[in-house]
């Protein structure tokens, strides 16, 4: 019996490698949207991070399962595989929750143009540093319907300038104080155990051992 699918839609490497890190040893095969170049990207309209979620989750589902050649992902497979998204970013309190659901889209092309205005936010409600947190919201759906969903939500605080070169994206400048550091010097397992996406996808590596799929397939 052919393993089942799961499509990671996504093109973020940061997010792939943890993402695969965590999801890594399951008896499915991983697929990410690079497999599939020629779909193009969907606008994400939604003012939360679950409506993103929902939006790429269902959008991505349709387009790959409407793919004739796409391997397993076929009419034939419907019920063999699923497509996961998810909507992540920072909320800082002082800003009033910016960047929030446009975080990737925030003011600058580079995070250290998007660290820079931060401070200058910062600064001008005359405050140096903000609780924050890093959300996440993720999704999971056939091109029926949404099968699955849940989120995950770390606390931490702004630290200005950037420490640390490990993770991605924010992470230099989101201090979690458990740990002492940022999540930008923290290893790899470190930032699964407690970060937002690692909360979500440890819950959708829980459903998917448990799912049907999976256990006609723990022989393989």
């Amino acid at each position: 019996m052919p393993r089942p699918t799961l499509l990671l839609a996504t093109t973020n490497p940061g997010k792939l490698r943890e993402i695969r890190d965590i999801l890594g040893g399951l008896p499915w095969t991983l697929v990410a949207l690079d497999d599939y170049p020629v779909i193009p990207e969907p606008e994400e309209t939604g003012t939360t991070f679950s409506d993103n979620a929902r939006l790429k989750a269902r959008y991505y589902a349709t387009h790959v399962g409407q793919r004739a050649d796409s391997r397993e992902l076929t009419r034939k497979s419907h019920y063999s595989w699923l497509a996961v998204a998810e909507d992540s970013g920072l909320e800082i309190d002082a800003l009033g929750g910016k960047p929030g659901v446009r975080s990737a889209r925030f003011n600058g092309e580079s995070y250290a143009e998007k660290f820079a205005a931060i401070g200058r936010m910062l600064a001008d409600r005359g405050v140096a540093t903000s609780s924050a947190r890093f959300v996440c919201a993720l999704t999971v759906a056939r091109d029926d319907g949404i099968v699955w969903e849940t989120s995950g939500s770390v606390e931490g605080q702004i630290q200005l300038p950037p420490r640390g070169d490990q993770g991605f994206g924010y992470d230099p400048i989101f201090y979690y104080p458990a740990y002492g550091r940022t999540l930008g010097e923290v290893t790899p397992q470190e930032k699964a155990a407690v970060s937002h996406r690692g909360q979500a996808f440890l819950a959708l590596r829980s459903y998917i051992t448990s799912c049907p799929l999976t256990k006609a397939n723990a022989g393989d």
